[in-house]
């Protein structure tokens, strides 16, 4: 029996629920992916039963697809086909695949009595819009499954794709009744959108809080009761499918806009030689002592490295804005969208800075350290490594590129078209290299100070791009260290002024984008109350995030200090969007 446990109503109100017992015969992941298989073998490790005592089955799907169909075999035999992203996982697929508990298939007819069906299909972006191909594939596949279904009870559908705000409404109900599938009658459909981190998805599913949306209460919480068997210390949180896509999507949208302000913040060091690191250690310090907190809010003053990468940031802004651009609404003002375009001109920049320090790259040799987009990762995925490559290879140079986590048969790397430029041997990558670039501070690059550096004879220059090192542990007389944000003048107290109140500016400002964006929706979807997004009720799912997503309330752009000829595109957005006082 569950104990009775706190979530939230979709009407920005707490209620005592009590979770009894979850009887489940069989449940249904479909896509062994990232976030699906660690969902999978959880679940099956969750010694959940049927009501007659039977243990539960979790049944993978995974299409038969040339590059993919092989998972299914893996997870039969109780192999991970994910173990390099996320290792701890192998144990859990062995255990729950020798229990009998957990099986795969391409079949999805195998899943058409499943009780429950988790989607856990990647969405992507096309230019400004999504890319829901894979994920309308899956639910076509799950919806003429459910046709022949043959148990009684109603399915539950729950999607942990991430959404633009009102798809759920929209996109996939019309899907499923296309099928004569209607919500509340034929089966159930709720999305609960995954926070979880690559590399520590069981960890953040098992601890951190979790956003249940649906298209009714009583969705949101049966999806509650199975998801109690696996979120063991963090809270969830009800809600409707509109309110649960807006905060989804704004958390990645929010840190973009952050990371895009601290990479103008440090332009402007690295052309006038301040201190970045000095600046931001400042500027935090101010903003804690303002709040009376020991860390500055949010993380503060962000560290901006070669590019923003992966899969969330890159497009879960143009997400959110999406249904205000298909109904016309002019982004002229959008932060969320001009950040978007500051950090795509990252790797560009890396490429100013590192001719600034060692002369035009036209044919001479470089390699770059970190091919994967966070440290200690295989993931490549919207690299800004390759995008860095593909910059520098552009004006001349000659590029070699090392990571001991990708694989050189990687799919981002070979669609990038930088396969025959990879060398998984380091030694190989530095033999000629005139500059080093070190791109991601994964731990082989760090253990016993610079381990890479006797392989690089050739050696002149190294450009730390992603704050890996200090400048003592570079100090030899024949090469110079310079990187991102490493200049060497103290930043004035006038300067630190000018970017705490940039920071206050582009929060209010934020604030306003998503205000606007959540009377847009509410407009033009909500057309029962239980639909409405509450700004308020964004604020506070919002800030349930594990980094930290601080909302302030909507209103006036506060007055922001000038300081020696900086500019901020984001902060002209803010002001150039602010109501009157």
């Amino acid at each position: 029996m569950m104990h009775a446990r706190s979530i939230d109503s979709a009407r920005s109100r707490r209620t005592l629920i009590s979770i009894g017992p979850t009887f489940v015969r069989e449940i249904a992941v479909v896509g062994p992916g990232i976030i699906g298989m660690p969902m999978a073998a959880l679940l099956a490790n969750a010694e959940l039963w049927a009501a007659d005592g039977t243990p539960t089955r979790v049944t993978v799907v995974q299409r038969a697809s040339k590059s993919s169909g092989w998972k299914v075999g893996a997870i039969n035999a109780g192999r991970s086909p994910i173990g390099r992203l996320e290792p701890a996982l192998d144990e859990l697929v062995a255990q729950a695949a020798g229990s009998g508990r957990l099986r795969a298939t391409t079949e999805y007819r195998d899943i058409r009595n499943a009780e429950i069906v988790f989607v856990c299909v990647q969405t992507d972006r096309d230019a400004m819009g999504p890319d829901y191909d894979s994920l309308r594939g899956a639910l076509h596949s799950v919806a003429e499954s459910l046709t022949h279904r043959t148990e009684q009870s109603l399915p539950l559908v729950v999607i942990e794709s991430t959404l633009a705000p009102s798809t759920m409404l929209t996109t996939v109900r019309d899907l499923f009744a296309e099928y004569g599938l209607e919500d509340g009658r034929d089966l159930l459909l709720a999305n609960s959108p995954s926070r979880a981190m690559p590399g520590s998805v069981l960890d953040r599913i098992a601890t951190g809080d979790k956003l249940i949306g649906a298209l009714a209460a009583r969705s949101a919480e049966q999806a509650a009761s199975v998801y109690a068997r696996i979120v063991r210390s963090g809270t969830m949180h009800c809600t409707n499918s509109m309110t649960a896509e807006v905060v989804k999507t704004l958390e990645n949208a929010f840190r973009d806009v952050r990371i895009a302000f601290a990479a103008e913040v440090v332009r402007y060091c690295d052309a006038h030689d301040v201190d970045f690191f000095a600046l931001r250690r400042q500027v935090n310090a101010r903003l804690a002592q303002e709040r009376g907190m020991k860390d500055a809010p949010c993380g503060g003053l962000l560290v901006p490295r070669v590019g923003v990468g992966g899969h969330g940031l890159s497009k879960d802004g143009v997400l959110l804005w999406w249904s205000a651009l298909e109904r016309g609404i002019n982004p002229a003002h959008s932060l969320i969208l001009e950040a978007r375009r500051i950090n795509d001109e990252a790797p560009a920049q890396v490429v100013t800075l590192i001719e600034r320090f060692s002369g035009p790259v036209r044919n001479r040799e470089l390699a770059l350290l970190g091919v994967a987009y966070r440290p200690d990762s295989s993931d490549a995925r919207n690299s800004p490594t390759l995008a860095l490559a593909r910059h520098l290879i552009d004006r001349g140079a000659l590029v070699r590129m090392h990571d001991p986590h990708v694989s050189a048969a990687d799919g981002h790397l070979m669609r990038a078209g930088m396969s025959a430029h990879f060398h998984r041997d380091m030694a190989d990558a530095l033999v000629s290299a005139e500059v080093v670039v070190v791109c991601v501070a994964h731990r082989e690059y760090l253990a016993g100070g610079t381990p890479w550096l006797p392989h690089a004879q050739r050696l002149r220059t190294v450009i730390d791009a992603c704050n890996a090192y200090r400048a003592s542990e570079m100090a030899t007389t024949v090469v110079r260290y310079g990187g991102i944000g490493r200049g060497f003048r103290k930043p004035s107290g006038a300067h630190i002024d000018a970017v705490v109140s940039s920071l206050a500016a582009i929060a209010k400002g934020m604030a306003n984008e998503v205000a606007m964006l959540v009377d847009l929706l509410n407009t033009h979807y909500a057309t029962d109350p239980f639909d409405r997004v509450e700004f308020a009720e964004v604020q506070r799912l919002a800030a349930t995030y594990a980094t930290g997503c601080e909302i302030v309330a909507p209103g006036p752009v506060p007055h922001v200090r000038r300081f020696d000829g900086a500019t901020s595109r984001l902060v002209a957005h803010a002001l150039a969007a602010s109501p009157p006082s």
